[in-house]
């Protein structure tokens, strides 16, 4: 006998039809008899099954933010009474005249207290760069469609009411340098010319400590109270005043800021000399004799 398979779909059987016959006193009847052609209750037709439910959706959109713009660059002329320190104060240079004289040092050459009116000098104004950002998400989320029209309306619902995640950027914290300390210098010729030279390198002013000891030695030996009243300028009425023997009008063009106003004061006698000295000799180092 063969054997039947485990999973054997058993056949379906028409439904049959046929008469009964009941007696009823000598009268027959015929009565319709059905049979139900196998148990269980037949499949529903493929129209009433249930709308398949979509899975909701997740879409990312990445942002990026544009490069910063690269930093100007542009060209300066050098004007009389001009100073790698004045000009870098001025245009708001980082890193000041130091920053200036290496961006500019083939065309200042070695000297950078020695620049001359009619130069070209480079300014390059480096503005702060700002990190990047990192990239912002935007989450969408879609509703569970009964249909295909609700499906589209809940898709634009959470595309309104969506929320950009919140991105938190930390924000550099400045740290302010200490002041460096006060110089100290002393009441005496040494200390003039070294306070002097300070002064003179903050405005770009060329000179050195041999060249200024040089020329006041010769000029009044040391004396800030000295007076010239035999030569020229004192028979015009301006006698030489001072370490360097300036006379008041050149003072008061040369004076430079920050110094006394006074011409006998002997920080700001030397500074306002060598500042002339610098804009007709090139610098107090080149002064040898009566200038």
């Amino acid at each position: 006998m063969p054997a039947h398979g485990k999973h054997r779909r058993p056949r379906r059987r028409p439904v049959s039809r046929g008469l009964a016959f009941a007696g009823t006193g000598g009268v027959a009847l015929a009565l319709p008899l059905v049979v139900p052609a196998a148990a269980g209750a037949a499949p529903l037709p493929e129209s009433a099954a249930p709308a398949a439910v979509s899975a909701p959706t997740v879409r990312t959109a990445a942002v990026t933010q544009a490069p910063a713009a690269p930093a100007a660059t542009r060209a300066y002329t050098v004007v009389k009474g001009d100073s790698l320190s004045l000009i870098a104060h001025r245009k708001g240079i980082q890193g000041g005249w130091k920053s200036l004289y290496q961006a500019n040092k083939t065309a200042v050459g070695d000297n950078p207290s020695l620049i001359h009116p009619g130069l070209e000098l480079t300014i390059r104004r480096d503005s702060s760069k700002a990190a990047p950002a990192p990239e912002k998400t935007v989450r969408k989320s879609a509703a569970k469609p009964a249909s295909t029209g609700s499906a589209e309306r809940a898709s634009r619902s959470a595309a309104r009411t969506a929320t950009p995640a919140v991105q938190t950027q930390a924000k550099p914290v400045a740290v302010q340098a200490a002041a460096p300390a006060a110089a100290r210098y002393g009441d005496n010729l040494d200390g003039w010319i070294r306070e002097s030279l300070d002064v003179m390198a903050r405005y770009g002013i060329p000179g050195s400590y041999d060249g200024i000891l040089r020329n006041v030695m010769r000029e009044s030996s040391g004396n800030p109270r000295a007076v010239n009243l035999w030569d020229s300028n004192a028979v015009k009425g301006t006698p030489s005043k001072g370490l360097l023997q300036v006379i008041d009008p050149t003072f008061s063009a040369y004076h430079v800021p920050g110094t006394s106003l006074d011409p006998y004061d002997p920080v700001a006698n030397i500074t306002a000399a060598c500042n002339y000295a610098a804009d007709r000799y090139g610098s107090i180092d080149n002064v040898n004799g009566a200038y």
